[in-house]
């Protein structure tokens, strides 16, 4: 449709949009309120005493492991903890608490995650005073970025400046260190067993029995599909969205994730993964393993990892909008699975990749997909193929009245790939159709969603 074709149907795009934002914000009140419930029964501990926030910003689910885990620590000393995600905490809440204890990731190169997107928009850019607030910040981050822990760093000196009083210093852990974790653990008595609806399960041997090249003559590195089965005890149970991650022995404290490409209901993991070189010539440390050093056979150590924020949850009986390039295909694919099976049609997938003929990853796959009808619309954008590079984020502007119809039906938007380029791109892009108020209440509401690297 025109641009005028839009104007004129104005007033019904204004009234499906505002209908739109209602939803999403009774659906976020709802889950908030039912967090809440939640939260105070299964952590009530003893007395009359105000419960301590735990606050979590997690973009891939760590900070929300450990955030759970603190307050199983804190009820089991006997005091009661309220854990919230960030974004669903408001001014009034805060400033009504006497504790809360903050674990904050790092997106990007020292932004908010996703999970405290809003949070850091519509509370910190109005910071209310919080002169009675004693709290604690875990920062969680990889030195390998230039602003390590950046928004942890961020968040604290906004809650400095607000009044409120440091219990102890700052706690950094670079890439899970267990040093620093165990610093602010021991901070709140003695850890009690996992929980395995909070944390992830233990590493185990997995065997290789499938890999496959996917980009033969392609411009880029190779990529590969793997295949894997536990070596011993059946097949346990993960969901399109979640991660795994795999232990490399040269670095064990510094486990690399992986999206699942795959559903449970296939009879294994599968896994869709780049050979990463360095200058020298030797392969990345888990990407060499996974694509070269394992033969068939081989069993190499994972673990399962929830990645909540990436889930489908909620999102169920919404149209989708899947965006991704290079191997960030593999999220998306499996909720292209999961999707397929439920029979769900509504589904549009942009993806984008260098060259149509070597890089159009499981082709078969999702022309069948397009064919069958799963695929309701396909945007393969291949930026190579033309003159001047060419990429999912200029496609979805190209494409931003079938966008915003899709919005105001209530689609959901999941984003999987390279932070770098393409998911900030998509974000801008996002921001420039549909406005900052509409992307921020996306977010909020959880039909904005980015598993990114």
């Amino acid at each position: 449709m025109n641009d005028f074709g839009w104007r004129a149907l104005g007033a019904g795009s204004t009234v499906l949009t505002y209908a739109a934002l209602c939803a999403s914000i009774y659906v976020r009140e709802r889950r908030r309120q039912a967090a809440a419930a939640r939260d105070a029964v299964a952590l009530s501990g003893s007395g009359n005493e105000p419960p301590v926030l735990v606050l979590f910003a997690s973009q891939t689910g760590q900070a929300e492991a450990i955030a759970w885990q603190t307050a199983r620590q804190l009820s089991a000393a006997g005091m009661p903890a309220r854990v919230m995600e960030l974004n669903t905490l408001d001014a009034p809440t805060l400033a009504a608490a006497r504790r809360a204890l903050f674990i904050a990731s790092t997106y990007g190169e020292g932004d908010a995650p996703d999970s405290a997107s809003v949070f850091a928009e519509r509370v910190m850019n109005s910071p209310p005073k919080l002169p009675s607030l004693r709290y604690a910040v875990l920062a969680l981050g990889d030195r390998q970025y230039a602003n390590f822990c950046g928004f942890g760093r961020a968040l604290d000196e906004w809650l400095l400046a607000t009044g409120a009083k440091r219990e102890f210093d700052r706690i950094e852990v670079d890439n899970s260190n267990p040093a620093a974790l165990a610093a602010w653990q021991a901070q709140w008595g003695d850890a009690p067993a996992a929980d395995d609806s909070a944390t992830t399960t233990s590493f185990t041997q997995w065997r290789l029995i499938a890999r496959e090249r996917l980009n033969q003559g392609s411009a880029g590195a190779p990529v590969f599909h793997l295949g894997l089965v536990p070596q011993a005890g059946a097949l346990p149970h993960w969901v399109s969205g979640d991660l795994v991650q795999v232990a490399v022995a040269s670095d064990p404290a510094r486990p690399r994730d992986y999206s699942i490409a795959s559903v449970h209901a296939d009879g294994e993991l599968q896994l869709l993964v780049r050979q990463e070189q360095h200058p020298d010539g030797t392969l990345g440390a888990a990407s060499g393993l996974l694509t070269s050093t394992l033969s068939i056979g081989d069993t190499v150590a994972l673990r399962l990892r929830p990645h909540r924020g990436f889930r489908l949850d909620g999102n169920e009986a919404r149209p989708l909008i899947l965006i991704g390039n290079g191997t960030g295909l593999a999220g998306l694919r499996a909720h292209l699975r999961t999707r397929a099976a439920a029979g769900r049609h509504d589904n549009w997938l942009v993806f984008g990749e260098r060259q149509a003929a070597h890089d159009f990853l499981y082709r078969e796959e999702i022309e069948t997909w397009q064919a069958n009808g799963v695929l309701q619309r396909l945007d393969m954008v291949f930026s190579r193929d033309q003159a001047e590079r060419f990429y999912v984020q200029h496609r979805l502007l190209q494409s931003a009245d079938t966008l915003l119809r899709w919005l105001d039906d209530g689609a959901a938007i999941y984003v999987c790939g390279s932070l770098q380029g393409m998911a900030s791109g998509v974000d801008a892009a996002l921001r420039q159709v549909a406005g900052e108020t509409m992307v921020s209440e996306l977010t909020a509401s959880g039909r904005y969603r980015r598993d990114v690297y």
